[in-house]
């Protein structure tokens, strides 16, 4: 009896021995199963229904920020454009201003020789050559000798013309019609009352009421006057000055 109760404890402390060691593999598989369990949470339905939420609004909200900054900036570019338009417009159909003329350009001249009479105004359209001058200067004599070359190298032409003016207030018409006859000079000339040479003064200096400095100007097509050098200038030097003038209407 004895020796079965101990053979029957011997087995029991056995079972329990291996009961034991049985249960130890199964306590250390539980974290490697527990594991994956734990780590699902992270791809779970409610996290990602959490980043499905929370991802759109933020797309949403940057969307709706890009899409109102392009509208705004499509505001912004339209209204300068808007606003310039006109301006370019306005420019655009602007005429140029036209040139405003002295007035002595409306004073009534008479030729000496033929006694007709005339405007500056009248002749605009042409380029005309003026020459201020003297009967009694030897340096204006010599100066319209040179005129004289330059009408034959130019030779008839419509759209020139070239004119005397004596700006003496003491020599008359009838003393320049014997002038021009003996110098054989052809071409227009007048005797410039007082009221045009205050003018000149004014426009263009002193130095342009000098008859000695051979003062000479030139009045394009459209009544502008561009002054030329003082002293006397050679038949080429003037058509070489007249030449971009007389191009224009070419």
């Amino acid at each position: 009896m004895e020796k079965q109760k101990r053979i029957f404890g011997i087995v029991l402390l056995g079972g329990l021995i291996l009961a034991a060691c049985g249960g130890a593999p199964q306590s250390a598989e539980i974290p490697v199963e527990i594991a994956p369990e734990e780590a699902q949470p992270v791809a779970s339905p409610e996290m990602e229904g959490t980043v499905t939420e929370e991802v759109p609004d933020q797309d949403m909200g940057q969307h709706e920020g890009s899409s109102d900054t392009m509208n705004n900036q499509k505001g912004q570019g339209t209204a300068p454009g808007s606003a310039e338009m006109p301006e370019n417009n306005s420019t655009g159909m602007e005429a140029e201003p036209a040139v405003e003329l002295p007035a002595y350009f409306n004073t009534v001249l008479a030729h000496p020789t033929t006694g007709e009479q005339f405007t500056i105004k009248d002749q605009l359209g042409k380029v005309i050559l003026v020459e201020n001058m003297a009967m009694w200067c030897s340096t204006c004599l010599r100066q319209q000798n040179e005129v004289r070359l330059l009408h034959e190298a130019l030779g008839e032409r419509e759209d020139f013309i070239s004119l005397g003016l004596d700006i003496d207030p003491n020599e008359n018409a009838a003393d320049l019609a014997g002038y021009l006859a003996n110098n054989g000079f052809d071409w227009l000339y007048a005797v410039a009352p007082p009221e045009a040479l205050r003018e000149v003064d004014a426009l263009l200096g002193t130095q342009f009421l000098n008859p000695p400095s051979a003062p000479m100007y030139i009045i394009d097509r459209s009544g502008a006057i561009h002054p030329l050098p003082f002293g006397v200038k050679s038949a080429a030097e003037l058509e070489a000055a007249l030449e971009p003038f007389l191009n224009e209407g070419m």
